[in-house]
């Protein structure tokens, strides 16, 4: 018998993680200066393989979501552009298990809104990584809302829902449904309307499923 409930939930899981990955990729790959000329990050498929690989097996370990993650722009800030960065932070996160308890001592995770917890030690590279990814928005032409309005809800929409996923959603959803108002559909690509509709798909699947595993 089909599980509709976790087909919902797989799908909304998928959507979340598919475009967080695709946000983190490419604001890091524009702070490491990586980005080609039409602002899309070579050989991408393979950072998605791995992106894919790296979750499967960690929730086949039962461990959080292995992922990408926007911190790493703070690494990339000090000069960071090959694997050597990554499999450096690996080792010394293999290091620091050992010192757990310590590190648990000198910066417990403080539990904020959302039951999100923030700890004060990673604070300050947290405030470096927002710092460079605000330092883009200069490029964003807020003087034409049918670019500033939906720049402006991801922009906000990313803290307040901790989700970058869902900054990017809401973002494509206004964005497209604001070319259709006015007007402009013809200047929607095919690709960004199938976007728009998987997002509010995704949105709606993930309520659904909240409910359904509530219940």
């Amino acid at each position: 018998m089909v599980n509709v409930a976790a087909i919902i939930m797989i799908f909304a899981l998928f959507m979340s993680d598919f475009f967080d990955t695709m946000g983190t990729v490419i604001g890091v790959g524009e702070e490491a200066k990586l980005l080609d000329d039409k602002g899309n990050l070579p050989a991408l498929r393979r950072v998605l393989l791995v992106d894919s690989v790296a979750a499967v097996v960690g929730g086949a370990f039962g461990a959080s979501s292995i992922t990408t993650r926007i911190e790493s722009a703070s690494g990339v800030s000090e000069g960071g552009r090959t694997g050597l960065m990554p499999a450096t932070t690996g080792v010394l996160f293999l290091i620091s298990i050992f010192f757990t308890p310590l590190i648990a001592i000198v910066g417990g995770g403080v539990q904020v809104a959302g039951g999100v917890y923030q700890n004060p030690v990673t604070a300050a590279a947290l405030i470096v990584v927002g710092f460079l990814m605000m330092s883009v928005i200069s490029k964003i032409d807020f003087k034409d809302f049918e670019i500033g309005i939906p720049a402006f809800l991801t922009i906000i929409l990313i803290p307040f829902t901790y989700n970058i996923s869902y900054g990017i959603g809401f973002g494509f959803i206004s964005y497209t449904l604001i070319k259709l108002f006015r007007g402009k559909g013809r200047q929607l690509h095919p690709l960004m309307i199938v976007a728009s509709a998987l997002f509010v798909v995704a949105f709606v699947a993930q309520a659904l499923a909240t409910r359904f595993v509530g219940k």
